[in-house]
């Protein structure tokens, strides 16, 4: 993050590849005016010493897209294994040798006026270069947002829907205006949501627990990640139940899963420190058992990454 972004790098649109300078939708295009679109994002790590780009759980992520899109009844025209594989293509047109931000869209499409949504879906998918989402190296602040998290009712949460993640851009804006990191949201009736666009998990006694999708949550692939490791490598029990605001506290350790943010433990919570107010020994473990995983460097964990250069030999070391 933070360097130009490269106009000439090839992007999937209008199911051609293409340079995302010609990547353009109309001024009437029915998701810009009434979010009728839905994403994803796909991680990749490159790594030197074996030369070969991971992509993490693009199997996983392209399943949920494709769920997620039914939703909005968004008809996407190739299956997951044809969606890895384009995407697998577009890493290698690109040449890339760097960490990866993937981004899938799919959308409403017709250019008019009219809330009402037609039949007219298109997709794209973007990879781009992509360093750290937020530093949090040396934990992070985070707070509670005054905004609550938008219902199940009103706009699913779990279906990453474009339309709905203008909760999330007033919960970090005012999270940053007031000094934080990072917006936590509660619920309509007061619990313990999720970050801004990410999970959350706090350890307390010994366990790891984390509110359950019922509280209006992404459904995470990191954070079910996180929990397989946590039970599988570190035997630790893992629970998911409805979370206290003042539990945020009085718990020892505190960190948010997702995508973009990976694990990234919080050491401070409306300006109260979160245990010693530094980095735990449970958060730290998780985050490098993560990083190893998603680098292909855990043999127990290699089916949750797909190499891009070297898949045979990746396979076979596997």
């Amino acid at each position: 993050m933070g360097t130009e972004l490269d106009r000439n790098i090839l992007v999937y649109f209008e199911n051609r590849f293409v340079p995302l300078r010609e990547a353009r939708v109309g001024i009437l295009t029915h998701a810009l005016h009434y979010g009728t679109g839905v994403f994803e994002g796909i991680r990749g790590y490159w790594d030197a010493d074996q030369q070969e780009l991971f992509l993490v759980r693009p199997r996983g992520h392209y399943a949920r897209w494709r769920a997620n899109c039914g939703i909005l009844n968004i008809d996407l025209p190739l299956s997951t294994p044809e969606l890895c594989e384009l995407t697998v293509e577009l890493v290698r047109r690109n040449r890339f040798q760097s960490n990866l931000y993937i981004r899938p869209l799919a959308y409403k499409s017709a250019e008019r006026i009219g809330v009402h949504p037609d039949e007219q879906d298109a997709f794209a998918v973007v990879a781009l270069p992509f360093g750290d989402y937020l530093d949090s190296r040396r934990g992070l602040h985070a707070g509670v947002a005054s905004w609550r998290r938008v219902e199940d009712n009103a706009i699913p949460g779990r279906a990453k829907i474009c339309g709905a993640y203008v909760n999330s851009a007033l919960a970090g804006d005012e999270a940053r205006r007031n000094g934080f990191d990072e917006a936590i949201f509660l619920t309509e009736s007061g619990h313990v949501a999720e970050g801004a666009a990410c999970n959350l998990f706090l350890v307390r006694e010994g366990k790891l627990i984390t509110p359950p999708v019922t509280e209006n949550i992404l459904e995470g692939i990191t954070r079910a990640s996180a929990m397989e490791l946590a039970r599988q490598e570190l035997r630790l029990e893992v629970v998911e139940r409805r979370v206290d605001r003042s539990e945020l506290y009085v718990c020892d350790e505190l960190f948010f899963t997702g995508t973009a943010v990976e694990i990234a433990p919080i050491v401070r919570v409306d300006h109260r420190p979160v245990g010693e107010a530094r980095i735990g020994p449970v958060t730290a473990a998780l985050r490098k058992l993560y990083a190893d995983a998603m680098r292909g460097q855990l043999p127990a964990y290699r089916k949750w990454v797909l190499p891009v250069y070297h898949p045979a030999a990746a396979a076979q070391a596997a």
